[in-house]
């Protein structure tokens, strides 16, 4: 069970390694681009090319979805970045359900584990595989592998490698579970950081932030759905920032309409790097300052 691009080499890998997919469970086709053509989800791409069974319930808690699931007559139940699901669907199998999670659980559980990590300056981060319960992402705790997070990684980095490293751990879950020797501990949730779904609002850069603050905030967020900053009144997407030293001045940015464009913070000087004016392409500043001023 699973819909975007990060769940797509734990479904391959599974395949790969000799599993039995019966059926993969997938969101409806969306509308998409600019002529609004329905479009298949990544891992119901995936699944046609394999030769699976695809279903894409609108409704989880469905009678005809239920009984449709039930013929199929699944051990257990795999879920990768998939919507909430009933307990009709996750007690369904007879050796349960497991959910492989993009952070080191209990830290960032929620819809956001990649970008909060990085926002809130985390070294470190990892996957995790637990089994589903009532309460999202508070499952008993399988496996875990951890992940370093690098000072330039962003976001979009980031989650190249979990989705791949995911796809490891969600084999030897399911291999343990298959051999019926696999840990089970209960998660301790005392002081852990959330990761909540990140709306436009929670993007707009604060320049009273500490420069370092911003900075990380920037690779949280970039490439999607990228940071933003009002500057005369236009808004701009900001995808890279770096420190920089500024003049002596009370100014809130400062720029030479050519090279470099700095933003006034808590505890010095953020030169925007690379940002994205509305309606137009990404770009560097040097580039972006060759057809336009501030």
């Amino acid at each position: 069970m699973g819909t975007p691009e990060f769940a797509v080499p734990s479904l391959q890998a599974l395949v790969d390694h000799g599993f039995k997919v019966v059926a993969v469970i997938t969101a409806p086709d969306k509308p998409q681009g600019r002529g609004q053509k329905l479009a298949a989800p990544p891992v119901k791409q995936c699944a046609l090319e394999n030769n699976l069974p695809v279903l894409q319930p609108s409704n989880l808690k469905s009678a005809e979805f239920l009984e449709e699931l039930k013929s199929y007559q699944a051990d257990l139940q795999v879920v990768v970045a998939f919507r909430m699901l009933p307990e009709a669907v996750w007690s369904l199998p007879p050796l349960g359900t497991f959910n492989l999670h993009a952070s080191l659980l209990p830290q960032y559980r929620g819809a956001a584990p990649i970008n909060w990590a990085i926002i809130n300056g985390e070294k470190e981060t990892g996957v995790t595989t637990f089994f589903l319960q009532h309460e999202i992402d508070t499952g008993n705790i399988i496996f875990q592998e951890k992940e370093t997070i690098e000072e330039w990684d962003t976001a979009g980095s980031l989650y190249e490698r979990l989705r791949h490293k995911g796809a490891s751990l969600v084999v030897k879950t399911a291999r343990a579970i298959e051999s019926g020797e696999y840990p089970a501990t209960p998660q301790k949730a005392a002081g852990a950081k959330p990761a909540p779904k990140i709306f436009k609002e929670t993007c707009r850069i604060d320049w009273a932030q500490p420069s370092k603050s911003i900075i990380d905030f920037v690779r949280g967020l970039n490439p999607y759905p990228a940071a933003w900053a009002k500057i005369n009144g236009k808004t701009f997407k900001v995808f890279k920032v770096s420190t920089a030293k500024g003049p002596n001045s009370e100014e809130a940015f400062v720029t030479d309409q050519k090279n470099y464009l700095y933003f006034k913070t808590k505890d010095g000087w953020a030169s925007i790097e690379e940002l994205q004016p509305e309606g137009k392409k990404r770009m560097g500043i040097k580039e972006f300052f060759r057809g336009n001023k501030i």
